[in-house]
This record gives structure tokens, sequence and C-alpha cells, in this order.
């Protein structure tokens, strides 16, 4: 049986009421061992995701920010459990009103909540089996599943390919017929044969055409209103998350350095690496500019199996004290639904992307 649990969320200061959430993280983990020598030994662990907590609201769009190899990835794929975390809860609200932890599930257990849970990938090119038709790629979590007869996948994959833009005869094609962006679509329309309740778009653009990037974008938004769809978006471009996210969550090096809601997030971010990354977000609109200088950061991103002590971005940051050096910040509350991972986060007078008295026009 499916493990249930009942109790009600402990720690994380970002938990809301059960029943706005669809999905808690809580003090997430996923260590990859190191090995050498000829038989493995495990030298070390490089710690990709090492104690987020977060939660997505249903019916929302969670945008999930950083650097290459923060660790952003590899959450996804702990949410969809390609990855069996180490340690740490993903509490996942059940439509019945029940809820399961999705890091402790198993085998069979798991394949419902596969259903439920989906996954865009980067890459249309490599997502898509090149030996399988659009049919065969779109309706394989049907046949797998055995949700539905032959003729109930034909017509559930020609409705979805006329849903993302597609005509229906183009599921007896196979993949390298088409574009880029037909392929996102085909891709988009394969993550929805299910009825998920929650998408992982995992950088669902950023391996696309300017040109086209838009596009995809309002069509995901038309069908989260249209299929009421959760989303969690993980992407490293902070225009795109300012366009379609709700919230986002700021990480660096396996933690979270900060998360609030979106207009809050670009114009007052309340963690000095927040303030670096809007610093280089371009404002299309040259009245809603900030005039502050660019940021520019030095040195190296840390190396996650030997992380610095204390913040991990001390190192780095031009407000670092004793105290970041040694003590390693807890999330705190920053404002209304914002929290930092910085000791100095209600001290600290920092620039967002935009003002907020433009933000208010």
């Amino acid at each position: 049986m499916v493990s249930q649990i009942h109790e009600a969320n402990g720690n994380t200061p970002l938990a809301m009421e059960d029943n706005a959430n669809l999905l808690e993280v809580n003090d997430l983990k996923m260590h990859f061992p190191i090995t050498e020598g000829f038989f493995a030994q495990v030298k070390g662990y490089v710690k990709a995701v090492d104690g987020v907590n977060f939660n997505i609201r249903a019916g929302e769009t969670l945008g999930l920010v950083g650097e290459s190899g923060c660790g952003k990835s590899t959450i996804g794929r702990c949410i969809v459990r390609a990855y069996e975390p180490t340690a740490g809860q993903m509490r996942y609200h059940r439509a019945d009103g029940t809820v399961t932890d999705l890091a402790k599930l198993e085998g069979r257990d798991l394949l419902q909540y596969r259903k439920d849970i989906r996954m865009i990938f980067q890459d249309p090119y490599s997502s898509l089996n090149p030996r399988m038709t659009v049919f065969e790629n779109v309706s394989e979590a049907l046949r797998v599943n055995k949700m539905a007869s032959q003729s109930e996948m034909q017509d559930r994959v020609a409705y979805l390919l006329r849903r993302v833009g597609l005509r229906p005869e183009y599921m007896r094609r196979y993949p390298h017929a088409f574009s880029g962006g037909e392929r996102q679509r085909i891709v988009i329309a394969r993550a929805l044969v299910t009825n998920p309740r929650l998408i992982v778009a995992d950088e669902a653009v950023s391996a696309l055409d300017v040109s086209v990037r838009a596009q995809i974008l309002n069509l995901m938004e038309e069908l989260q209103e249209d299929f009421n769809l959760t989303y969690l978006f993980i992407a490293h471009d902070l225009s795109i998350i300012r366009h379609i996210c709700d919230r986002v969550v700021v990480m660096y090096v396996g933690k979270v350095a900060e998360t609030a809601e979106g207009l809050d997030l670009y114009v007052k971010p309340k963690h000095p690496y927040t303030e670096a990354l809007m610093s280089a977000v371009p404002i299309s609109n040259p009245r809603l500019r900030n005039r502050g200088r660019r940021i520019r950061l030095e040195g190296e991103v840390a190396d996650p199996s030997n992380p610095p002590s204390g913040c991990y971005f001390h190192p780095r940051c031009r407000y670092a004290t004793e105290k970041c050096k040694e003590e390693d910040p807890p999330l705190i509350q920053a404002g209304d639904n914002h929290y930092s991972a910085c000791h100095y986060a209600n001290e600290l007078n920092l620039e967002g992307a935009i003002s907020a008295a433009d933000a208010a026009h």
C-alpha cells in the first residue's frame, strides 16, 4: 500500500496551510557519492541538494532559479522520482485530501504518482525517441499504465496535438521532421497525456530560438488555465521567470538563498546573491530600470563536494562578516511571504531589478 502521512508539517517556515499546498519539500537532500579505486571506495559526496525547504501551492507557477550546478534540476528529478533522495520529505497532497511522502515510495507505488507529476525536459531533440512516431512518443505513458484502449489513445493524442498547436495527422511522423519549437510542443503534449496535476518544467524554453520562446511560454500559461495545472518552472533566466512565475525560489550551491512573491523579489531582494542576479536582468522598458551599477561577483561558485564553512556565499559576498564565515544562516522571514538565508536580511538595503515606484504603475 502507498504510505500515507497525516501529521501537520513541522519545521519549515515556508509551509502554508495544508489545503493550499500541492507539494511540500522539507529538508530535501541529494548527495552523490564520489568513488575512487578498483573497489569504488566512497571518498566523499557531492551535495547537489543540501537541506532544501519550499512549498508549491495548487494552481501556481513556482520559479526555481540559480546558476548552473546549483542543484535546481536535481530537485526536479527528485520530485518526479528519477532520483531517490538521500534524505528529506516530499509531501504530496492527493486529490482525496490525504498526504503521501514521495521520497519514501518504491516500485509499483510510484506508478500512480508518475501520472500526476510529469516533466518537460530542456532539450526537445534528445527527450523524444527518434525511432518512435509522435503518436508512440505521446501515448507511451497511457500504454505503459494501461490507461486507455488503442482508439482512446488515438483520440487523446489527436486532441492534445490540436491543443498545443499541431495538426493531428502529424502523429504518424517521426520527431526529425519537426523544428525545435514543434518538438517542444510535442513534449508538452506528452506531459499532458495522463491529466497530471503538477508539471516540472526543467529549462523548458532555454534550448529554443528566442523567436519561439514567447510562443511556448504563452502556450504553457493557456494550458495551465485550461487544465488546472501547477508548474515548477526551473530556469536560469530571471527575465523569463518574471514573466511566468507567481513566486520564486533562488538557489545557491544546493541551498535555498531566498524565496518571495515574484514582484517583491524583483523590487526588494533580501539576499546579496539575489541582488547580484537582479543587476543583470535586462528590462525592456527604460522607465522601469534601476540606475544601479552591474554587480560582478568575484571568485568561483563554491564546490558542492567541499563547500566553505558558514554561509556558502560568503567568499563572494561584499557584505560578509566573520559571522558569515562561521555560522550557516537559516531561512528567516524578511517580509510578507519573503524569506532569506542571510544573517543581515533585515538590515541590508539591497537594489532590485526595478524600483518600487515604477513597479506600482
